[in-house]
């Protein structure tokens, strides 16, 4: 194959090689090993592979662009970049965008390469290029050059050629295109601030992200729940955090919060602020959070208390995210009897919403109920029980109910609840108590596809690994979820057949 691959390689190079011979080239070269396509690789075999590209015909153009991402992995990138550094910058301007996306991508590779990418960086037309493709009308093409552009702001560097040079000229001239492509812009500055403190006062330096703090708390509803997006995104990172909290911006997304009851539009807006307060939550101390934006959490029991199933989604995802770690839970237990009846409501909405709000349930639910063997002390298992039976008069029934039903997402939803609380002493003493549900468990048949029998899996696997299930269960019951566990997901029992004299 080898020998097959480098004849049809000096075909193409010479420009003599049918569309029939490339599609042979493209299958030739993904059967042979990247070492070997390297010996037998020359220069020229690449220029002229770029070389066809140069043509209206779009399947010659997806052809070479295969054989173009197979053979350009086999080399160096300092290699590539120092002998097709005119190919790729034709690439860029090509008018197909598999082309810019094959370039750009090679231009990924380069800059993590640390003697490769100062060639990138004297080469600021290239860098130009790539900036102008986040204007490009294909989402793609844009999702690419955002990438290449943040591996480029990786180092030193970098970062200078981008904001200390006419390229910061080039972003602005690229935002200007349309709201859209500015949007755009903003998510490469968002990507690159999340990387260090360094990469977040060169972008903040460039002005860039004062801008999109400014759109934030304008007076544009869209442009507000457009831009939330990213500002979490930027909160995700301690260094973002910091100048948030410095910028006075977590305080001004308080207020808006609080302004919003008398805003008509604030159902735009409102569900990215609440997720903003949400994810800060969890990345910092959910306590400190609450206790310093109390606006916070009294919107999310609003927007929960609601007959709007859009805010209910938002507000339930939102306890998930509170509730997933221990300090959570706890600030949630502090409201008393204003969450156990909330829990009602969302058992309530986990049977009878429609399936995309009742899978949304679901996953909350899981994630408050689960607590890790290392946390679990009287007092959070007592919590967990509690809200357990809080959710519904007969909790493991609704759950089994919806396990099975012939909607795998749901059927998957429930038996993610199920091993969140399989860990807890309480849970297992209920599981057991109630009729046929351990057979249930140890029940292949009822799991109708790879997900559910997954699921199924998972939820074994936590039973078997608590040090309380032998105690619990009983040793028969406890090994046969043992073997069950050893013989894996898929597990199928041989049927065995009887001989019948005188049968046909």
């Amino acid at each position: 194959m080898a020998e097959a691959a480098a004849e049809l390689l000096e075909r193409a190079a010479r420009r003599d090689a049918a569309l029939e011979e490339l599609r042979a080239l493209r299958v030739a070269v993904q059967a042979v090993p990247l070492a070997a396509l390297r010996s037998r690789l020359a220069e020229h075999h690449l220029r002229a592979l770029f070389g066809l590209l140069a043509v209206n015909d779009r399947e010659q153009v997806s052809v070479c662009v295969s054989i173009l991402e197979r053979l350009l992995q086999a080399l160096d990138p300092l290699y590539v970049i120092q002998s097709l550094r005119e190919e790729l910058q034709k690439g860029l301007f090509h008018p197909d965008d598999s082309v810019k996306i094959l370039t750009m991508s090679q231009v990924g590779r380069i800059v993590e390469d640390s003697a490769a990418v100062p060639e990138i960086l004297h080469s600021p037309e290239l860098i130009q290029q790539i900036i102008n493709c986040i204007g490009g009308e294909k989402i793609a093409v844009a999702k690419e050059a955002i990438k290449s552009l943040s591996r480029i702001a990786q180092s030193q560097e970098g970062l200078e050629a981008l904001f200390g040079s006419s390229l910061l000229g080039d972003l602005r001239r690229v935002m200007a295109t349309s709201d859209v492509v500015r949007y755009r812009v903003y998510e490469l500055i968002v990507e690159i601030s999340s990387v260090s403190a360094e990469s977040l006062n060169y972008c903040a330096s460039s002005g860039l992200v004062s801008e999109l703090i400014g759109e934030l708390t304008g007076e544009d509803v869209l442009v507000r729940a457009t831009c939330i997006e990213m500002v979490t995104a930027l909160a995700h990172s301690p260094q973002g955090r910091q100048y948030l909290a410095q910028q006075g911006v977590i305080d001004r997304i308080s207020n808006i919060i609080l302004g919003a009851q008398s805003d008509p539009f604030s159902s735009f807006y409102l569900p990215g602020f609440v997720k903003f307060f949400g994810n800060l939550a969890v990345v910092d101390s959910p306590q400190q959070i609450c206790e310093r934006y109390p606006v916070f959490m009294e919107k999310v029991f609003e927007m929960a208390e609601s007959q709007d199933p859009t805010m209910i989604g938002v507000a339930v995802d939102t306890l998930g995210i509170l509730g997933s770690n221990v300090e959570g839970k706890q600030v949630l237990q502090k409201t008393r009897s204003r969450f156990q009846n909330l829990l009602s409501k969302i058992g309530h909405q986990a049977k009878n919403a429609p399936t995309e709000l009742r899978l949304r349930c679901l996953d909350a639910i899981s994630s408050l109920l689960y607590l890790p063997p290392d946390q679990q002390t009287e007092d959070l298992l007592r919590m967990t029980e509690s809200w357990f039976t809080s959710l519904s008069s007969q909790p493991l029934e609704l759950f089994r109910s919806i396990s099975t039903q012939p909607f795998p997402d749901l059927h998957c939803g429930a038996l993610r609840v199920f091993t969140a609380i399989a860990n807890q002493p309480w849970a297992q003493k209920l599981m057991l108590s109630s009729p046929g549900f351990v057979e249930y468990v140890m029940d292949r048949s009822v799991e109708p596809d790879k997900a559910s029998k997954d699921a199924k899996y998972e939820l074994v696997k936590a039973l078997v690994n608590s040090k309380t299930i032998a105690e619990i269960f009983g040793n028969q019951y406890y090994l046969r979820l043992r073997a069950y566990l050893l013989e894996g997901p898929y597990y199928v029992k041989a049927a065995s057949t009887t001989a019948v004299e005188g049968a046909e």
